[in-house]
């Protein structure tokens, strides 16, 4: 826990270091982060090229706010409340044409990169994808605030409380969404159990 809460403490510190003009800390955050919220974006929007655009989009944002930066929350939440709120607005917006990445594209995401268990058969391996690709669409099914949820909560391994500041709604109003979602998930898997 001390490491984690370390790391939380140099990504205020190094924004605060950003807002003074400090160029160099503004590349260890972007390197630090860039992957998550790429990842995260991308299950948002399941189309990598527009995750690497908004991502783009959300470290722009982050360094023209450089100068209004106080440290009132985490860094990662304020970080993942801009992610959100431009993945969201692209869904809403229409500019989401469903346009799904070839089965090869799918290794962006990063869960396909996973090494597999020690010399797995064959059939194994081809029945773990399956089940990963189905526990994928699954959640790209859940409405967009649910998937949103799920995926800070599953994946960004985000506590309740943050998830909160990120949709700007209260911790009741997540768990109420993240219980509608497991229980969708739950109803949609249950032919895996």
């Amino acid at each position: 826990m001390g490491a984690i809460a370390g790391a939380l403490e140099r990504d205020a510190e190094l924004m605060l270091r950003v807002r003074e003009g400090d160029a160099a800390s503004f590349t260890l955050l972007l390197e630090r982060h860039r992957g998550p919220v790429i990842h995260f974006i991308f299950r948002m929007v399941q189309n990598h090229d527009i995750a690497e655009e908004l991502a783009q989009e959300v470290f722009l944002r982050v360094y023209r706010s450089r100068a209004s930066y106080e440290v009132t929350a985490k860094f990662t939440t304020w970080l993942f409340r801009i992610a959100t709120h431009l993945a969201l607005n692209w869904i809403r917006d229409g500019r989401n044409e469903k346009t799904q990445e070839s089965l090869d594209g799918a290794q962006h995401d990063g869960v396909g990169r996973q090494v597999a268990d020690t010399a797995p058969t064959v059939e194994q391996h081809l029945l773990r994808e399956v089940r990963l690709r189905e526990v994928r669409a699954a959640i790209d099914l859940l409405p967009a605030k649910q998937r949103a949820a799920v995926l800070m909560h599953k994946y960004q391994e985000m506590e309740y409380s943050q998830i909160a500041k990120v949709l700007s709604c209260s911790e009741s109003a997540v768990k109420s969404l993240l219980f509608r979602a497991y229980e969708t998930l739950r109803s949609r898997l249950a032919h895996m159990a």
